[in-house]
């Protein structure tokens, strides 16, 4: 059940991470999830070492950081895939 929490929440977060973002991106839905999961995960460490993992009621501070987390992965990874996806159809 963990696993599909952690897809669910990395989907959620790709998806805001994604809205947040000016401009449009190029990385197929299945990435942007990906990218999602890995801001759920260095949010919630940014959080543990910040302190702020676990508040009483619900841990804003915690999803705030997920959320820059995942504005910032999505947003580099969206680079990474153009680039890759660049190279690959000039060769």
């Amino acid at each position: 059940m963990g696993w599909l929490w952690a897809i669910i929440v990395g989907f959620v977060l790709g998806l805001i991470a994604k809205a947040i973002i000016p401009g449009k991106q190029h990385s197929p839905l299945w990435l942007i999830t990906i990218f999602g999961i890995l801001g759920a995960i260095a949010g919630n460490a940014i959080a543990r070492a910040a302190g702020v993992d676990a508040t009483a009621g619900i841990d804003w501070w915690r999803h705030v950081f997920q959320v820059v987390a995942a504005v910032i992965i999505v947003s580099l990874g969206d680079r990474a895939y153009v680039a890759l996806r660049g190279s690959r159809r000039q060769a």
